[in-house]
């Protein structure tokens, strides 16, 4: 029987033809919810640039509530009702603002009026020590019509007239966010407990205990801050009162008030302006009474910065001067004006809230340790030095 044919293998089946790539599934999804997440970023930045300043507000009306906080909470526990325990001690702190503005501004009203009605006996005095001193031939006429003339005099008035609608508005903006702080201040000082617990609710036991002892120490802190500012303030009014009193100024007591309570509570630029308005009431008495009140200023300045300063901080506070300095720096380069004004109890209750948490060791007793080297170990390092060079000496002549 003749063989069978053999089988032909079959073919195997061509596999299909590779088509395009697809696109991942979650690949749409990732870039939607990156565009979304940016399109976030953005509206909250730009939401956080709108609402800065009205979070620097809110932030300064909290520490004003914490600086009257003693002074409430003492009122409220004598039975007087909370909200009008605020309200007694706000309206104290508005009547003293006003009453010294108003005092301030008749004095520097009359002031100026004397001064611009003595102004020919004042020129005609420095034109005539001009005179006699540099041997010209000045007289008052000449130099009136010169700087009436004079086309920076024209140009200061032009601009002084366009510039009245800019400083009305800021008066009104800076009238509108004052009447922010103190509503806000207002509202956290009456209803601080209410605060308090409605925080304490979101946290577990062991949290809200912290969050409460954070609180006391910032109210510890910052009215202690204010404390050492108003001894400040206290120290130099006193001393430029005396110097006013010996220079014969007018308004002596008002002034050294001025003096210590802008020069304290007014950050950065708060020195130059107490010592302007002293320079220019001495200056309507004796021109160089004014330069006598210049020198005092920049001396007192220095000594209180160097001198009275740090230690006054330093003990209500309870931190080291220089670590004051450098948060007022540090919070004058954040917020301005007002972060220089409340650096320094911000990192004060910051210290002492974390000082809780560091533990810390008995520091041996050792020289060293107050910047003495024992002098055993020099006399031993100073031998061995000696000996080693000496036998490099023998070493190298053999």
């Amino acid at each position: 029987m003749p063989d069978a044919p053999a089988a032909v293998p079959s073919e195997a089946p061509a596999a299909p033809a590779a088509g395009p790539a697809r696109m991942p599934r979650w690949l749409p999804r990732a870039l939607v919810l990156a565009l979304a997440l940016y399109a976030v970023f953005l509206l909250g930045n730009w939401a956080f640039h709108q609402l800065v300043g009205l979070l620097v507000n809110i932030l300064l009306a909290f520490f004003l509530a914490l600086a009257i906080e003693p002074a409430v909470g003492r009122m409220a526990a004598r039975g007087m009702r909370r909200g009008l325990a605020t309200f007694l001690v706000f309206f104290a702190v508005t009547v003293f603002g006003l009453g010294f503005v108003v005092l301030l501004g008749s004095m520097l009203a009359g002031q100026i009026v004397d001064m611009v009605e003595n102004f020919p006996k004042y020129l005609d005095s420095l034109i005539n020590w001009i005179n006699q001193n540099f041997h010209t031939d000045l007289s008052r006429v000449e130099v009136q019509d010169s700087v009436l003339s004079s086309d920076w005099l024209q140009k200061y008035v032009q601009n002084s007239a366009s510039g009245v609608l800019d400083v009305s508005a800021t008066v009104l903006g800076g009238l509108f966010r004052l009447l922010t702080i103190f509503l806000f201040a207002f509202y956290f000082a009456a209803d601080g407990p209410r605060l308090r617990r409605a925080l304490c609710s979101v946290l577990p036991p062991a949290r809200q205990a912290e969050v409460l002892r954070a609180w006391e120490i910032a109210v510890d802190k910052t009215g202690g801050y204010l404390y050492s500012r108003g001894l400040m303030a206290l120290i130099s009014g006193i001393a430029h009162f005396v110097l006013f009193e010996i220079l014969g100024v007018p308004y002596a007591p008002a002034l050294a008030v001025w003096v210590g309570l802008v020069s304290q509570f007014i950050p950065t630029i708060g020195t130059y302006l107490a010592g302007a308005l002293p320079m220019l009431i001495a200056f309507t008495v004796n021109p160089w009474y004014a330069l006598w009140v210049l020198g005092f200023v920049v001396i007192y300045q220095q000594f209180e910065n160097y001198m009275l300063q740090p230690k006054l901080t330093s003990k209500t506070v309870d931190i080291h001067p220089a670590v004051a300095f450098g948060s007022v720096i540090a919070g004058t380069a954040l917020l301005g004006a007002v972060g220089a004004l409340i650096a320094i109890p911000a990192v004060a209750t910051l210290q002492a809230f974390l000082g809780a948490y560091v533990k810390r060791y008995d520091v041996t007793d050792d020289p060293r340790v107050h910047g003495h080297r024992r002098y055993g170990e020099a006399v031993v390092a100073r031998l061995q030095k000696a000996l080693h060079h000496k036998k490099e000496s023998s070493q190298g002549e053999s």
